[in-house]
């Protein structure tokens, strides 16, 4: 199964620390440096499911960009990245702390500039599905590209999802709903979907049918819920020690994806998703890691 995904990949700095940070004083860490950027981790799980998918992007010209690609590329993953030759790759400084909860620091570098005509249509043949990271929407500088892409795999009869990523950056929420128009699947969490509806109440997802086909609402420890016209379909959540939450919805998508895509019903696509998503939260980083990780800094 091919499966196309638009989105960021840049460097994550992973920084695990116990206690509070001290303005203008130091804290021990554990530090990593890791791939990263929401499409880039999407397209990892997507690939540890047994998949074959291609990441649309934009990179810097530089050690970055070279080194995202060599690894994406090595875990088979097909990169039809577009090369900044002005903008550095993506970098995101991700705070962990000691409950496996993050905070991000993220400049898009390269990501922001993604083009429309980055979003080359050979990129999508044999694809049967597209997903939008929805960091592509919500920055002004590359929403025309997010656009672009959906209205491309319209035209080539591709089913589509897109997470919203992030509620913070939701400042129009309107207006991002007039861009995922027709879209099959959302796929916000549970702060995303108060800010598109008011309520993180998964029933509350029911007044985004008319804009979108269905909505899966991921909400950590309390499991995911499945909304269409037949009504809301609730799971739990699989036991997880939680070391690192970044990425887990990344690779929830993932699981319910290539489930969903395989014709299996909307529970069985669900515990897909919480099924991947429980393993993502037990490591650090936001990416099946198929080699050791490369830390350095203090030991707690």
């Amino acid at each position: 199964m091919r499966i196309a995904v638009v989105g960021d990949a840049g460097l994550d700095v992973v920084a695990r620390y116990e206690g509070a940070v001290l303005h203008g004083d130091d804290v021990r860490a554990r530090v990593r440096l890791a791939g990263g950027g929401a499409g880039a981790n999407t397209a990892l799980w997507l690939r540890s499911q047994g998949t074959e998918p291609t990441l649309l992007a934009r990179v810097g010209d530089d050690a970055g960009g070279r080194l995202v690609r060599a690894e994406l590329e090595a875990a088979g993953v097909r990169c039809a990245f577009a090369v900044d030759t002005e903008a550095a790759t993506c970098c995101v400084v991700v705070l962990v702390d000691e409950a496996g909860q993050r905070s991000m620091l993220p400049d898009r570098g390269a990501n922001k500039h993604l083009r429309p005509d980055d979003i080359d249509p050979a990129a999508l043949a044999g694809a049967a599905h597209l997903h939008l990271s929805g960091y592509v929407l919500l920055d002004p500088s590359s929403r025309p590209a997010g656009l672009a892409a959906l209205a491309a795999a319209r035209s080539a009869g591709l089913s589509t999802s897109v997470d919203p990523q992030a509620a913070a950056l939701m400042t129009d929420p309107a207006a991002f709903l007039a861009d995922v128009r027709g879209v099959d699947l959302l796929l916000p969490n549970a702060a995303e979907l108060r800010a598109l509806t008011g309520t993180s109440d998964p029933a509350g997802a029911r007044e985004l049918l008319g804009t979108v086909g269905a909505v899966a609402v991921t909400a950590g420890r309390s499991g995911a819920s499945w909304v269409d016209g037949s009504g809301v379909l609730n799971v739990p959540a699989e036991p997880a020690r939680c070391v690192d939450s970044t990425g887990a919805g990344d690779a929830f998508d993932a699981g319910l994806l290539v489930s969903w895509l395989r014709g299996e019903p909307p529970a069985a696509a669900l515990r897909a998703g919480v099924r991947l998503g429980a393993r993502a939260v037990g490591g650090v980083g936001a990416q099946p890691a198929p080699v050791p990780p490369r830390e350095c800094g203090d030991e707690f």
